[in-house]
This record gives C-alpha cells, sequence and structure tokens, in this order.
C-alpha cells in the first residue's frame, strides 16, 4: 500500500511538473523540448513509412500520373481544373473541421470562426440578391448578385441549404476524423494494458471506478453518455455525435476503451456529425441570419437607453456596405472604410490561431518531458 502511495503521489508530482512546461513560464526549455519532440516524431513516420513502403510506392506513382494528367495540354483540362478547384475546397473545410475537434476539445473553434462566417454571408447575400446564383465556391474575393432580373422574396430556406451543403458536410467530415484520436488511444491503452498519461482517460478510468457513489451532475451526465455508447452501440454513438456535445470525446474513448468495432464508430461518427448535427447547425445559421430578424436585431440594438444608437451605427453601417459590395457599386458615396466590427473580427481569429499555435507547442513539449520521466523510470528499475 505504501509503495502504491508513493507511486501515485510520484506521479502526480511528475504531472504537474510536465504541466509548468509551457511557453510563458519556461520559453527556452519548452522550445528545448518540442524541437526534439518533433525530430523524435520525424524519425518514427519515417520508419513507419519505410514499413509500408509498398503503400507509398503505388501513392507516389499515382500522383506521378496524376501530376502528369495536369501539366499535359488535352481535352481533359477543363476536367482536371474542376476537379483540382472542388479539391483544394474540400480539402481546406475538411482540414477546418479536423483542426476544430482534434485535440480533446482544445482545438481551434472553426465553425464559430469560418463556416459560421461563411454560412451567414452567402444567407445575407441570398436575400439582397433574391438569388443564389452567383459564383460556386470557391468564390472570388467577394460575392457579387446576378445581374439577372429576380422578383422580390423569391429565395428560398432550401436554395440556401442547398448553396453551403458541400462545405458544410465537408467540415463535419473533418470533425469526424477529428475524434479518432481520443478512440485509437483509448483501445491501444486497453488492448496494451499500458496506461496513457492523458488526464480525459484518466478521468473516465475514474469515472468507471466510481460509478455507483457519483453524485454531481457532470459525473451524471458523462456516465449517461458512457451508458448510451456501450449498451445502444451505433445508434447511442448516432444520438451523441448529432447533437452539440461538448462530452463527445468521452464517447470516442468509451468506444476505444470497449472494443467497439472502428467502422461502427466512425461511421456512426460521420453520419451524425457530417449528415445530421451539420443540418442543425446549418438551419440555426440560415434562420438567425434571416433578412427580417437581423434587421429586428439591428432595431433591438437601437433600442437600449443611453448607448443603443452608438451601438447600432456600426451595425447598419457595416450592413450597408455589404449591400453595396453584393451589388458592386464601390464608387458609391458610402464610405468604404474598414467596420470595427471586421476589424475585431479579424484580431479574434488571429489571436484563436496563434494561441492554437502555442497549445501545439506546449503539448508536444510536455510529450517529450514524459519520455525523460519514462526513461527514468525505466533506468531505476534496471538497478
Amino acid at each position: 500500500f505504501s509503495d502504491s502511495s508513493l507511486l501515485s503521489e510520484r506521479k502526480r508530482r511528475d504531472r504537474e511538473e510536465r504541466l509548468n512546461i509551457v511557453l510563458w513560464k519556461k520559453p527556452l526549455v519548452t522550445l528545448q523540448y518540442f524541437f526534439l519532440e518533433t525530430l523524435i516524431n520525424l524519425k518514427e513516420w519515417t520508419i513507419k513509412l519505410w514499413h509500408r513502403r509498398s503503400i507509398l510506392v503505388s501513392f507516389l506513382l499515382t500522383l506521378a500520373v496524376l501530376t502528369a494528367a495536369y501539366y499535359i495540354e488535352g481535352a481533359h483540362q477543363q476536367y482536371v481544373r474542376y476537379m483540382e478547384k472542388k479539391f483544394f475546397w474540400c480539402a481546406y473545410w475538411v482540414g477546418l473541421g479536423i483542426l476544430s475537434s482534434v485535440g480533446l476539445g482544445t482545438g481551434l473553434h472553426t465553425f464559430l470562426l469560418y463556416l459560421g462566417p461563411h454560412i451567414a454571408s452567402v444567407t445575407l447575400a441570398a436575400y439582397e440578391c433574391n438569388s443564389v446564383n452567383f459564383p460556386e465556391p470557391p468564390y472570388p474575393d467577394q460575392i457579387i448578385c446576378p445581374d439577372e432580373e429576380t422578383t422580390e422574396g423569391s429565395i428560398s430556406l432550401w436554395a440556401i441549404i442547398s448553396k453551403v451543403r458541400l462545405e458544410a458536410c465537408m467540415w463535419g467530415a473533418g470533425t469526424a476524423i477529428g475524434e479518432l484520436p481520443p478512440y485509437f488511444m483509448a483501445r491501444a491503452a486497453r488492448l496494451s494494458g499500458a496506461e496513457p498519461d492523458d488526464e480525459e482517460y484518466q478521468e473516465f478510468e475514474e469515472m468507471l471506478e466510481h460509478a455507483e457513489t457519483a453524485q454531481d451532475f457532470a459525473s451524471r451526465a458523462k456516465l449517461a453518455v458512457q451508458n448510451l455508447v456501450q449498451k445502444v452501440g451505433f445508434f447511442g454513438i448516432l444520438a451523441c455525435a448529432s447533437i452539440p456535445n461538448p462530452l463527445f470525446d468521452l464517447a470516442g474513448i468509451t468506444c476505444g476503451h470497449f472494443l467497439v468495432p472502428f467502422w461502427t464508430f466512425f461511421g456512426a461518427t460521420l453520419i451524425g456529425k457530417a449528415v445530421i448535427k451539420m443540418h442543425i447547425q446549418k438551419l440555426f445559421v440560415i434562420i438567425t441570419f434571416s433578412k427580417h430578424i437581423v434587421e429586428q436585431m439591428v432595431s433591438l440594438i437601437g433600442a437600449i437607453p443611453s448607448i443603443g444608437p452608438s451601438l447600432q451605427k456600426p451595425f447598419q453601417e457595416y450592413l450597408e456596405a455589404q449591400r453595396i459590395k453584393l451589388h458592386h457599386k464601390s464608387d458609391s458615396g458610402v464610405p468604404q472604410g474598414e467596420n470595427w466590427l471586421s476589424w475585431m473580427f479579424e484580431k479574434l481569429v488571429i489571436v484563436m490561431v496563434c494561441y492554437f499555435i502555442l497549445s501545439i507547442i506546449n503539448s508536444m513539449a510536455q510529450s517529450y518531458a514524459k519520455r525523460l520521466q519514462q526513461k527514468m523510470y525505466s533506468e531505476e528499475k534496471t538497478k
């Protein structure tokens, strides 16, 4: 019992020591560990690629054929250009989706920063133009209303949903891919018997040990998710993935811990996030930014006592500037200066991206510190 308590105490101290390895506390040590961990990861990936060299050679041959088709002139070039545009557009949104869900809840919130504003801009443009016949994605620098005449109120909710369906589904597929690391981590830990140094996984194991005595709401909610996934299977995972659910990382850990088949987990997650949940989020954004609701919100801001008119003015200027851009009337007398709302949003994006990069550096540095501690454990055992 004494040895067990000493070991637990030592692990706790080691974990606290690793958590202190961050750029704002130990910048030189953090950067050094980050670069060393990067080199180790590159070495491990190179070894894995060498063991799978047949797949790598097949991939390189396919890439060489596609490159030749890309550069050789011919009638096929129109299809090549079309596929290139679609591929990079889809890869962009899949990548943003992965960034959003990877890292056990510490990812970049790309829905709020990118997809939500994109759907909102398409919605505002559709109501202003009474059409969705502006260029297909990827759009030019700005959306411009078509020259064709349209009747007032001819735009439908379904038309806007169809216009942003590709981007939304690709983003949802990316979030499903980003949920795989917790699944593989828990599955590998269960099969190998090793104890991964991850707070979410340790919390999950503690929750299983004290399942009968859980009293607080958060613990009961996590237990409900765990029971739903474990007992219902595919449809339980689908239900958890189909709604905005901050506890879904726990579902991935649960599936990995109880060795749920990969395609059962990933298939349900993909359908839930890329199809069901994405349509719910799309509808929310489209309805929120529909023309009459936006006008009502701006008028309500103006009704706030004392500060209402001063707050209302920048919103009105921003909406008016967007209308002018949509109709391509840049020579109009309305001032074209940068609106403070767009300026604040740009700075918010920069801050969140910087924080995300810092979190990656800190996480990799802490991973290298863990390697050193494990090496020290193994050396002590051999003495």
